[in-house]
């Protein structure tokens, strides 16, 4: 057992070591240059398209963009906005904030590109129904004699779609800082409860398929946006008189790594810190996985650039909001250099230091919708795999995986599985990647003649 443990964190670490970072980042990269930051200059008319000012309701697919962009989210944000933020800070220093949000102008870019082409290149599953993702980029953009890659792309999503390390850092979440301070008691028992309830609530949610999922995740996305973001506004207003220190010390950290503590990467402190700062973004917003294009390939639109465009809103409002929340609340309160503690205990301590009396039950109820919100959307990208692979009629098999998985989460620190969870996520980026460095040009082509209808119409 502990030979097959070694060797699963070995693949954790190989599967999202710098081949993968190289590919995801140099590949974001061209597709910025690619497209001249063109999408970019049209952020705003993304939130009109998200907003609905050009939907039809003739147009084909399931659902709008904005459930399509809530469903997306509710993927990414999550435990690494909250705990993952506080590792690159706790590792990293200040400066890792600043790498993060170059990950995300870059995710931005790739998201683009992903999501327009899980429009541009649509296909239909076995029930004749339109679908959208990876898996239909490549067969239908690249031609059948790419279906393995697609294939490996559905292998390495049913099993990175589980949800095991969310729900795991769930109940430990809820164990730390609701049970135990409580006195309550926390074991098995009380973690079979909880894996119980999050079980009976993600089967109602998922019972009703892409629809029920998008239609819950609408409602929670933006409330848990605006609740985090008022909590921590809260925590910035009591530390308004050093915010604007932590900003600077942000960007100046970034090219100095002073507060690094990491492992030097191409000789050096800085090429660490830069490392690390790419690697936790590429964790948050999931730019390049392959999961979003899944949900906006089922946006009910015509205009494959659209999508992109409210796709690229995600990283942005995943990383630079949300992640940059985080960020500065564990700055201003100093706990970042104050306490021992790392990930979402860190965070925790932070919210703790500026609301001492409901600081950790405000967090704890963030954490909870965040977690939740994203079961719904894991389990939709699982059924989609599946399906690909063996047919409409038997995609709901997965379901009694993912619900069973949640079980397993919830009652055993399965760092050994996590370690299998998190490579077969990565392993999604592969094809994810390559199809759309393939089509690219396909992109940039319908982006400007897209781009050019809007500017001969103003």
């Amino acid at each position: 057992m502990d030979k097959i443990s070694h060797f699963l964190a070995e693949l954790q670490s190989f599967a999202w070591g710098l081949p993968l970072l190289i590919l995801l980042t140099g590949g974001g990269i061209y597709f910025l240059i690619r497209s001249k930051f063109l999408p970019f200059q049209y952020f705003f008319h993304a939130i009109n398209v998200l907003r609905g000012k050009y939907s039809n309701p003739n147009d084909p697919g399931e659902i709008s963009h904005f459930k399509a962009l809530s469903t997306a989210l509710a993927s990414t944000v999550g435990m690494g906005n909250i705990a993952g933020v506080a590792v690159a800070i706790f590792i990293g220093g200040p400066g890792a904030i600043f790498w993060m949000w170059v990950s995300a102008i870059i995710g931005m870019a790739t998201k683009f590109f992903t999501c327009t082409l899980s429009i541009m290149y649509r296909g239909k599953d076995s029930a004749g129904n339109i679908q959208g993702g990876p898996m239909y980029m490549i067969t239908e953009g690249l031609g059948k004699k790419w279906k393995p890659l697609a294939v490996f792309f559905s292998l390495a999503g049913l099993i990175g779609a589980l949800p095991v390390f969310n729900v795991n850092q769930l109940t430990q979440a809820i164990n730390d800082i609701l049970l135990k301070p409580a006195g309550l008691f926390s074991g098995i028992t009380t973690n079979l409860i909880i894996g119980a309830v999050l079980v009976i609530i993600t089967f109602m949610v998922i019972l009703g398929g892409l629809k029920s999922i998008s239609n819950v995740a609408s409602k929670l996305v933006p409330y848990m946006v605006v609740l985090y973001f008022v909590a921590v506004s809260v925590i910035l207003i009591t530390y308004i008189d050093v915010l604007p220190y932590y900003l600077k010390l942000i960007i100046t950290d970034a090219f100095s790594a002073g507060y690094f503590k990491g492992e030097a990467f191409l000789g050096g402190t800085l090429g660490g810190l830069i490392l690390l700062g790419i690697r936790r973004g590429a964790f948050s917003n999931e730019a390049g996985i392959g999961t979003a294009p899944m949900a906006h390939g089922a946006s009910k639109t015509s205009q494959p650039v659209r999508e992109g465009l409210v796709a690229m809103l995600g990283p942005f409002i995943d990383t630079i909001v949300i992640c940059t929340l985080t960020a500065l609340a564990i700055l201003v309160t100093g706990v970042w250099q104050s306490s021992p503690a790392n990930g979402v205990s860190l965070t925790a301590t932070a919210f703790t230091s500026a609301m001492p009396v409901i600081g950790n039950y405000v967090l704890l109820l963030c954490i909870v919708i965040f977690s939740v919100s994203s079961l719904f959307s894991y389990a939709y990208y699982g059924t989609k795999c599946m399906s690909f692979l063996i047919g409409d009629r038997h995609k709901y098999l997965y379901n009694y995986l993912y619900l069973g998985s949640i079980f397993i989460g919830a009652t055993t620190t399965l760092d050994m599985m996590i370690n299998l969870i998190d490579s077969f996520f990565a392993f999604m980026a592969i094809p994810t990647m390559i199809v759309t460095i393939i089509l690219a040009p396909k992109v940039v082509k319908a982006s400007k003649l897209y781009f050019k209808s809007l500017s001969n119409k103003t």
